[in-house]
């Protein structure tokens, strides 16, 4: 009985070294995925807020709008400004 425990330590200790071994080899084959897969749970933790609150998207979308407009209006204003001082 002894020699079966000793072969079966044996055993667990290969295995435990052939496991540590394999997640090194899958964390280096996933580090360049890892920010791609980052922005794509970014995007669907975005869908799933957007889903789940519709009201907030749709009463935000004129404020957005709105304040994207005077952006462009303010951008566009500074630009005509310094083509007066030429």
């Amino acid at each position: 009985m002894n020699k079966k425990l000793i072969l079966l330590a044996e055993r667990r200790e290969r295995l435990i070294a052939q496991a540590a071994a394999q997640r090194m080899v899958l964390a280096q084959n996933i580090e360049p995925w890892r920010v791609p897969l980052a922005r794509a749970d970014q995007g669907l933790a975005a869908l799933r807020y957007i889903k789940n609150h519709p009201a907030w998207v749709v009463g935000a979308s004129p404020c957005l709008l709105h304040c994207d407009r005077a952006h462009r209006e303010m951008a566009g204003a500074r630009l005509g400004n310094m083509a007066d001082d030429q």
